[in-house]
């Protein structure tokens, strides 16, 4: 009886092991890449055949000719496999020494613009790996770049404004702009 139980014990654990192990892996991904291939394979943005980022995870830019992202958590920054907040409280020093650091890089490099510096550009969001800003850290931004780039400020401003993704289904999250997308467009424009 007791080789019985065993003998069926481990029948069990083989057959829920290439079950569950095997075959539920393989058609989860074949199902995902015949529906869904562009998100299977990490909904990455191609320029001229290369993969230049992820339309899910944000990058750092720091050249003020270009749009800046949330500052990032992980280290390095927007470490996909170090996903994480800081999770500094708020009377944190090292929080209130990110964010004074990360305000007087934006004030250094666009010393003319005397407006409110929206929190998103100052803070980093809860995974440290947001590709987005908020419209206002954009339009904040558009005439530095603007400035930079050589563009009129009213171009710019009509590039973030179609670059803007809006509430899903009109009612959850709120509008956002995509860096690296925005980036990109900036450049093209640039090249032109």
């Amino acid at each position: 009886m007791y080789w019985e139980q065993l003998k069926t014990s481990v029948l069990a654990l083989l057959v829920l092991s290439a079950l569950t192990g095997i075959v539920y892996p393989l058609v989860m991904t074949g199902a995902a890449q015949a529906i869904w291939p562009w998100q299977a394979n990490g909904s990455l943005i191609l320029r001229d055949g290369k993969a230049v980022g992820s339309r899910l995870i944000g990058q750092s830019f720091d050249d003020p000719k270009f749009f800046w992202s949330r500052l990032s958590a992980t280290t390095p920054p927007y470490n996909a496999s170090n996903s994480s907040g800081s999770n500094y409280g708020p009377l944190n020093p090292a929080l209130e020494k990110a964010v004074a650091d990360r305000f007087a890089a934006l004030r250094r490099a666009d010393p003319d613009n005397k407006a409110a510096i929206p929190v998103d550009l100052v803070t980093s969001s809860a995974s440290g790996l947001d590709p987005h800003i908020s419209p206002a850290a954009a339009y904040y931004q558009a005439g530095r770049v603007a400035r930079l780039q050589g563009l009129p400020e009213a171009e710019v401003r009509r590039l973030i404004e179609f670059h803007t993704e809006g509430r899903l289904c009109g009612l959850l999250g709120e509008p956002r702009v995509n860096v690296l997308e925005l980036d990109l467009a900036l450049q093209t424009i640039v090249k032109r």
